[in-house]
């Protein structure tokens, strides 16, 4: 079988879900995943813009963000706006359709082109989407989709009280790379990474947008606790990671700060911390949680990522953090207290499901009756 797997470039969560989903469909030989970036694709112009903008409004102008998505969060699937966001693609995904001829399709970002573009060709094929946020936005609802995957059964509740039949709903997680399902913390990439011998590593994920000025202010009283270690992952943000060395020269001399750019084996370094600061992304919150990890949502934008934030704030499985010296002596305490550090890692665990990727691979493509095309010209 073909799986078709559209995603979007709306930071690097999407990306990574699809990735995580296609390798598990192939790791048990269930099919030839295709991952498209649909809107790239259809509307390269679009797509730029719509992502300029997008994080533009992160760093510049969150509140109105806030304000968009909770204004846009109650949305039907019929109406005017919604129709008009799901139109976007429609046409270059039914030449993709007509040239790669899928069994299915798989969603990791809410740009449903799929259902009216089946009723308007006339396409029987099996569709579901994965949702990747443990915020549900009416976005992702529409109720033509075959089968639903989400992260928690809170919100399988919350579609079934939005009229989708529990039958149609799987509670798998949010996928996550295959690194992440059976790392543990190993001595030699502890040495390979820079790390001091005996220090707690608190983990900070300062994200793409990130300014030097704003991440220094943030480490600055961490670094005033010497028995820690802050590890800083700048990403591709290359005008952070030249930064941060020069203004914390002393911190990065003595080994109390590492800073690093774009890391591959993000499961490595998260298998080595005691807590990780950042930005509350469902897959990377996904990821904390797989490895157990306390994670400090530092001053969350409004929107999605403040809303995964105070779910899990609700699970006592993270904590809001508002100022640098709020976070310094919430990580000091935690990481002195063995008792509630481990009470967190417990907490965690109990939210984390590392096989999520697997599970949607396996229950999707199990129950793929593939349906017959009807005459009607692609």
């Amino acid at each position: 079988m073909k799986i078709m797997i559209l995603y979007a470039s709306y930071g690097d969560g999407h990306l990574q879900a699809a990735r995580a989903i296609g390798e598990a469909i192939e790791d048990r030989g269930l099919g030839e995943p295709v991952l498209v970036d649909l809107l790239a694709e259809a509307h390269p112009w679009i797509n730029a813009m719509t992502r300029h903008v997008y994080q533009k409004s992160y760093s510049l102008i969150p509140g109105l963000y806030g304000w968009l998505y909770d204004r846009t969060k109650p949305m039907k699937h019929d109406s005017v706006f919604a129709n008009w966001l799901h139109s976007f693609g429609r046409e270059r995904l039914r030449r993709i359709l007509l040239g790669q001829r899928p069994d299915a399709v798989i969603h990791t970002f809410p740009l449903l082109a799929m259902p009216a573009l089946k009723k308007r060709i006339g396409l029987r094929i099996p569709t579901c989407t994965v949702v990747t946020d443990f915020d549900l936005h009416r976005r992702w609802v529409h109720p033509d989709i075959d089968r639903y995957y989400v992260p928690t059964g809170d919100m399988k509740h919350e579609l079934q009280a939005l009229g989708i039949p529990e039958r149609r709903v799987c509670v798998s997680g949010i996928p996550i790379r295959r690194g992440f399902r059976a790392a543990a913390a190993d001595p030699s990439a502890r040495e390979r990474y820079g790390f001091r011998a005996g220090s707690p590593v608190v983990l900070v994920m300062a994200g793409a947008q990130a300014a030097a000025a704003a991440v220094q202010a943030m480490i600055s009283p961490l670094l005033g606790y010497p028995d820690l270690t802050v590890a800083v992952v700048c990403g591709r943000n290359e005008a952070l990671a030249a930064a941060l060395p020069e203004t914390a020269a002393e911190a990065c001399a003595s080994g109390r700060l590492r800073v690093f750019g774009y890391v591959e084996r993000m499961h490595e370094l998260m298998a080595l911390s005691a807590c990780i600061v950042t930005k509350p992304g469902g897959v990377t919150l996904a990821e904390s949680l797989s490895l157990g990890l306390p994670i400090f949502a530092y001053q969350p934008v409004p929107g999605q990522e403040r809303n995964n934030a105070r779910y899990l704030a609700g699970q006592s499985a993270a904590r809001l953090i508002h100022t640098p010296d709020e976070l310094a002596r919430g990580i000091a305490a935690l990481i002195r207290d063995p008792v509630v550090l481990a009470q967190h890692r417990a907490r965690a665990r109990k939210l984390q499901r590392k096989d999520a990727a697997e599970s949607v691979a396996l229950d999707f493509c199990s129950s793929l009756h593939i349906m017959e095309r009807t005459s009607v010209r692609l």
